[in-house]
């Protein structure tokens, strides 16, 4: 796995190889989001990655599409964060914070009582929406997503806002940039999907108008970190909580350019539709590849081998695996010896303590 292994440059930062840890939410954060030594253990194990990075992380709390997902609104919060980034870096690893606002991928039973948030307050396809929460009996399952009600104006300011103070917060706890996630049907996307973006005002509409939010949480962003240390996560096709378009070439075209523009660090495209079956990797990195000449990460679906492949024929600069890397603490390795693999048990993805989160073995 020759081009894998080789390191990556972005302006003043060195990765040591081509590897990325995806942003795997796993839902073992401590009380009211606050990250704990079993999550410091966790990403250290797997500090050999090129880049780390993290689970989504609530940077408001009007965000919660999982329970006991962590946050970055709080000064515990921070702290806690600390505590994992110290670890990583002790063991030589880089990590890059995925900055999230769930919007209306939510219940008023994860929100105090409160009603989730949303472009426009759309409320057919509640069914449609993924939440989890976590069980009195311990296990975690699935739950109903609440009615949203529409943001106002100040709102969706507000939400800028809390971008930059998310952006903030990670700097203070030690990352070394963040990604925002603009993708897997959660607010930004909300917002650049016309189907739920029914607005009429300046964030609704035309596509760069649907853009705006993405673009003035970018410009908030690049007021804390430098280009070189923002990233940014897309799903142009993903189904999953059904924040669709259906002129989506023309929609995250714009959005590529809008992110070249910029000088992101890169851009991480994720095939979401790929957990299903369905493989939409080459419609997404033809996008992308047309339209923006920094970094590219490829997600979803990718085995090693279709990794090195993507690599060396130029299609992407960096590839992040998933399951992979949940039973894989020392995956750099185990690509470089062509395997084995541990399989994931997919019943303890989410919540818990140690089982399948920190007990998967490593290479003898």
């Amino acid at each position: 796995m020759n081009k894998l292994q080789q390191p990556l440059q972005i302006g003043d930062l060195t990765f040591n190889n081509r590897i990325a840890m995806a942003p795997i939410t796993r839902a073992r954060s401590g009380a009211d989001g606050v990250p704990v030594s079993l999550n410091a253990a966790y990403y250290a194990q797997r500090a050999t990655a090129g880049l780390i990075i993290t689970e989504a992380t609530n940077v408001s709390p009007n965000s919660a599409a999982f329970e006991l997902a962590p946050g970055i609104y709080n000064e515990a919060q921070v702290a806690g964060w600390r505590g994992v980034t110290e670890q990583v870096h002790a063991a030589g690893g880089k990590m890059f914070m995925q900055l999230w606002h769930s919007g209306r991928v939510s219940s008023y039973a994860l929100l105090k009582g409160a009603d989730p948030l949303s472009p426009s307050g759309g409320n057919d396809d509640l069914a449609l929406l993924q939440v989890y929460g976590a069980m009195a009996n311990g296990y975690y399952a699935r739950i109903y997503a609440t009615p949203s009600r529409a943001m106002s104006n100040e709102e969706v300011y507000a939400a800028v806002a809390e971008f930059r103070a998310g952006a903030e917060n990670a700097k203070r706890a030690g990352l070394d940039g963040v990604e925002i996630h603009a993708a897997n049907g959660y607010l930004v996307q909300q917002f650049l999907s016309p189907l739920v973006n029914r607005r009429t005002d300046e964030f609704g509409g035309s596509v760069e108008n649907r853009a705006r939010f993405l673009r003035l949480v970018i410009e908030a962003v690049l007021t804390v970190f430098p280009k070189n240390r923002v990233g940014v996560r897309i799903s142009p096709f993903a189904a999953y909580n059904n924040a669709t378009d259906p002129n989506a070439a023309e929609t995250y075209g714009y959005v590529a350019r809008m992110l070249n523009g910029y000088g992101v660090a890169y851009i991480h495209g994720a095939d979401t539709n790929a957990w299903g079956g369905t493989a939409d990797m080459p419609k997404i990195l033809d996008i992308i590849r047309s339209n923006y000449h920094g970094t590219l990460i490829a997600n979803a679906g990718l085995t090693p081998d279709m990794a090195e492949q993507l690599l060396a024929g130029g299609r992407a600069d960096m590839v992040a695996f998933g399951r992979l890397y949940v039973a894989n603490p020392d995956l750099v390795a185990r690509i470089a010896a062509d395997g084995p693999y541990n399989t994931p048990d997919p019943f303890s993805f989410y919540g818990g303590t140690e089982r399948g989160y920190t007990d998967y073995p490593s290479l003898g």
